[in-house]
């Protein structure tokens, strides 16, 4: 299988109630970077960021609906090329189980993940952000066809 990401981007940005705050503050510094992609936020986020980016913003389910899961179908699928979610590392959510899920899937698909400030940083100034690029997908042919054998 091939994927390339385009120049332009498919962003999900996704935080904690207690990191909104915080990935607000970044998205609006970063304003103009990330009026050059398409982004896309779980509920509040989006609506948050959509408020103060004066972009428009695709908005899934808040995160404990299943937004999280509805970013990690469209990762699966294709859809999205970077996921920036700043998660709470100092409180458990009700809905980690959906958080460690969607984590998994960025990781499967080898998609750029940025999980705090510092790393959203490096990844929105990387040169690749802006050009094409070629990830590298894991072959899962084995693992399929051995689970199609049981």
């Amino acid at each position: 299988m091939k994927r390339i990401l385009n120049s332009r981007k498919s962003i999900a940005l996704v935080a904690h109630d207690n990191m909104k705050d915080e990935l607000i503050e970044w998205a609006l510094f970063n304003k103009t970077d990330l009026s050059k992609h398409h982004l896309f936020a779980t509920g509040t986020t989006g609506t948050l960021l959509e408020s103060v980016l004066d972009q428009p913003i695709i908005k899934f389910l808040s995160g404990p609906l299943g937004g999280d899961q509805q970013i990690g179908a469209s990762i699966a699928e294709g859809k999205l090329d970077v996921l920036i979610f700043f998660w709470d590392p100092m409180e458990a959510q009700p809905h980690d189980p959906d958080v460690k899920a969607l984590l998994r899937v960025a990781a499967t698909w080898n998609i750029p993940t940025a999980c705090n400030r510092a790393t959203a940083d490096f990844m929105l100034t990387s040169p690749l952000m802006n050009n094409e690029y070629e990830p590298v997908l894991p072959d899962y042919s084995s693992y399929v066809n051995r689970k199609l054998k049981h």
